[in-house]
């Protein structure tokens, strides 16, 4: 399948202060999940449909994933890669700001740690059909706790380990055109006021996934994933086989 040239920019230059563990020795998107940083796991869920142009917003610990890719490593092979300096200590939107020459017209956008089996071409198609200036995964949670069951008369009737949860959240997967610039500046959060002043204006959608979905925010979470990567399952639900992020439709 030939590469599109939309692309895909990553944003990879947080501190990852929740994961001080891997932190203080790599950057987050350098933290190993099976063979490939998940950097990597991320951009190969873009590679499968076709996006294999990245733009990846550095800062914290950028050097080396610079050196890391400037390796060729296995399973990049085919990636069209620019790296984009955004500064130390630059917040997510000012990221996508500094990033702004490398973009086009529209262009997804994405954290270094998530993981899903989203259909990236639909999540295309879906923004382009609507016109707005972007538009966000809508994504169900995992619950931190396990849920008890009761009946009408208050006996337990089941417990259910950590279920997904019915709600939605913002998933990352984003879909952009070049008029979301008119919401940034060089420091600001995306997830603030920036996507509140769109969704103010009607100009942000919600593409809803109801499939896998996980962020590796913890070191937890790393050993969670790298627990499923090896053995097929996935500690406190029903999952059972390959990675779920790697289970991608056409």
């Amino acid at each position: 399948m030939a590469a599109t040239q939309i692309p895909a920019l990553i944003l990879a230059g947080g501190k990852g202060m929740r994961m001080r563990d891997y932190s203080d020795t790599i950057p987050k998107a350098l933290v190993p999940i099976g063979p490939y940083p998940v950097i990597v796991h991320v951009m190969k869920i873009y590679s499968f449909y076709g996006f294999n142009k990245f733009v990846i917003a550095i800062g914290h610990k950028g050097n080396l994933i610079r050196e890391y890719f400037g390796k060729k490593p296995e399973g990049t092979e085919g990636f069209d890669i620019t790296f984009s300096e955004t500064g130390e200590d630059t917040n997510t939107g000012g990221r996508v700001k500094r990033s702004e020459k490398y973009l086009g017209e529209s262009f997804f956008a994405t954290y270094c740690d998530g993981l899903a089996d989203v259909n990236l071409r639909k999540l295309l198609a879906y923004h382009k059909a609507h016109g707005k200036a972007g538009t966000l995964t809508a994504v169900h949670t995992m619950s931190p706790f396990g849920m008890v069951e009761i009946s009408k008369e208050g006996a337990v009737t089941a417990f259910k380990e950590k279920p997904f949860l019915p709600g939605y959240i913002n998933g990352g997967f984003f879909a952009f055109n070049k008029d979301v610039f008119d919401y940034l500046d060089d420091n600001c959060v995306l997830e603030e006021e920036p996507l509140r002043k769109m969704t103010a204006d009607n100009e942000l959608a919600a593409y809803r996934h109801d499939g896998f979905w996980t962020a590796m925010d913890t070191a937890k979470d790393v050993d969670r994933l790298n627990a499923l990567w090896r053995t097929g399952v996935m500690p406190h639900t029903d999952f059972r086989g390959k990675p779920p992020w790697t289970h991608l439709e056409e």
